[in-house]
């Protein structure tokens, strides 16, 4: 296979929508919510796992971390855009499930897919470029995971969680959310690390942000078009 990591990632992002009901970001598998429905009371081991896997298989949550990191280098910057992140999907999250605050998914994950094509489009430069403006990425960051959160709520409300032990369970769920986003960040940034290492990683870097940006162009079609034939 290529050396070029635009092309290797293109690769495994054509995977990642094939076939097209896996573009259904933040589903649960059967098997999990059919043992969410039939449970009552705490679990919070089992809703610690599950948190964690649906954040290390949530493409779009991701594609998301991956374009906000993409330009960090010092530990500090990469705490807080990601702390930024975390806070604004975890207070949606557990305000949206609590107080039953639906949002149709095919919308807020259609804004998810909105928000990789932002991000790659700020990675690349464009809104300096287009509007002589450039945009505060902390506030977009925090304003982002508010949406993503809204897309893990609307998720899990459908699934109609008992309400006793609800609080502890979403709490539970939330920090193997972040647990899931820890390991997914260690990854990312060991391979962000080799791969600036190379000598072509400027020029790689451009076609990397576009191919991400075309993926969310796709999720966002795919779930417009869910909506409107739903």
């Amino acid at each position: 296979m290529s050396n070029n990591p635009a092309l290797r990632l293109l690769l495994l992002l054509l995977l990642l929508i094939t076939p097209a009901q896996q573009l259904l970001a933040h589903a649960v598998t059967s098997g999990d919510k059919g043992y969410i429905q039939e449970i009552t009371g705490q679990h919070l081991i089992p809703f610690m796992y599950l948190g964690a896997k649906h954040m290390v298989t949530g493409y779009d949550h991701i594609l998301f971390l991956f374009g906000v990191v993409f330009f960090l280098y010092r530990l500090k910057d990469i705490a807080l855009y990601v702390s930024l992140f975390a806070i604004g999907h975890s207070v949606t999250m557990l305000l949206g499930v609590y107080f039953s605050i639906g949002i149709n998914s095919y919308l807020i994950d259609a804004i998810i897919g909105l928000s990789v094509v932002y991000k790659s489009l700020d990675n690349l430069g464009a809104f300096k470029r287009w509007f002589g403006v450039q945009p505060d990425t902390r506030l977009a960051t925090l304003a982002f995971g508010l949406c993503h959160g809204f897309g893990l709520s609307s998720k899990i409300i459908d699934y109609d969680i008992a309400p006793d032990g609800l609080v502890a369970n979403l709490l539970a769920f939330n920090i193997g959310v972040e647990l899931g986003q820890l390991l997914a960040l260690c990854a990312i940034l060991i391979a962000m690390g080799v791969w600036r290492k190379s000598t072509g990683f400027w020029q790689q870097a451009y076609q990397v942000n576009v191919v991400v940006m075309t993926l969310g162009f796709i999720l966002f079609g795919y779930q417009m078009t869910g909506y409107f034939i739903s």
